[in-house]
């Protein structure tokens, strides 16, 4: 997520205006440290009649297992291993220069994200098949030069038994049941190498290439978030997502803001984010810089899980050199 020294940064905001619309592959690719990935074979059609209105209400999260902490979707592996160690900082087109937000920078756990802005279109609610069951999650386009990527947990791609992901949508702007961009289909999936070894922690994100609608690819639909690697650690961060359990019940965007810290428990490299979202917010979009008043910022780490004894910190994975070396490799597929 973040490390020293920020780059100079590039292209303001978000990339495109808004507007309305209505066969498995496992290699690393050369000079790519360990990257994971899916082909998607089943036809956009076929997956957009897939998801009825009944289907994706009666979609859960993934189930968790018994471990010393649980994760917002799905317990998976340990949290074992070291996230990338700080390097060079590098920055994306999309991002946004630093600026005083609009809205006042105090903490805040969980809140319905009433404002405006970019935000509401560049994230999104996920839907997905995963062995056999139907599941929920939370993800956010992010600028990328096929125009076709969002960022996502790993957890909400490829579980920690091995089984892909299928019946993947992206709906971005999701409330309440509404799809007011209408929704995206998956085709090629991407997670790093650490996750699909052993669901390591440090690991738990995803990137995801989606099919065009109608057409039209989903950065030139809704926009999309800058993304950076290497970024200084406890920033400000504003989280957004969908949180299904508990007081939420998935149907609106919600967000945290506040700064990361260290993992308390020491066992992986994430930065922790007070924060009491829960289930269903995974994969939901950590954006630093972020301006309130346009809904703007770059994208550093995604929602991944919580300690069983510590439900009001979430934690995210640090981006560092191996997403971002999957990003270079899934923004040209």
């Amino acid at each position: 997520m973040f490390t020293r020294s920020p780059l100079a940064l590039v292209v303001p905001a978000v990339s495109a205006a808004l507007g309305m619309v209505g066969s498995a592959t496992s290699h690393p690719a050369p000079g790519v440290t360990a990257v994971t990935d899916h082909v998607i074979a089943t036809a956009s059609s076929a997956t957009l009649r897939y998801w009825t209105v009944e289907r994706m209400r009666r979609a859960v999260v993934p189930p968790h297992r018994p471990r010393p902490y649980a994760m917002t979707e799905r317990t998976e592996g340990t949290a074992s291993g070291a996230g990338d160690a700080p390097g060079t900082p590098v920055t994306v087109p999309g991002s946004v220069p630093e600026r005083q937000s609009s809205r006042r920078t105090v903490e805040t756990p969980g809140a319905p994200w009433t404002s405006r802005g970019a935000v509401r279109a560049t994230t999104g609610k996920v839907f997905f098949t995963i062995n056999g069951g139907d599941y929920v999650c939370s993800a956010g386009t992010v600028a990328s030069a096929n125009r076709d990527l969002v960022v996502t947990a790993g957890h909400c791609a490829r579980d920690a038994a091995g089984h892909w992901a299928e019946n993947w949508i992206y709906v971005p702007g999701y409330d309440e049941g509404h799809r007011p961009y209408g929704a995206f289909t998956a085709r090629h999936l991407f997670v790093p190498g650490p996750w699909t070894a052993h669901a390591d922690q440090n690991y738990d994100v995803a990137l995801v290439a989606l099919a065009t609608s109608a057409g039209r690819h989903v950065s030139d639909v809704v926009g999309a978030q800058g993304i950076a690697f290497d970024q200084p650690r406890g920033a400000l961060v504003y989280g957004f997502g969908y949180p299904a359990g508990g007081r939420y019940d998935g149907e609106r965007l919600t967000y945290c803001s506040g700064r990361t810290y260290p993992d308390s428990h020491k066992i992986t490299k994430d930065e922790g984010l007070r924060c009491d979202m829960t289930e269903g917010s995974s994969g939901g979009p950590w954006l630093t810089r972020f301006d309130a008043g346009t809904g703007t910022g770059v994208v550093t780490s995604v929602s991944s899980f919580k300690y069983a004894d510590d439900p009001a910190t979430m934690y995210g994975p640090y981006f560092g050199n191996t997403v971002r070396r999957m990003y270079d490799r899934a923004q040209r597929t």
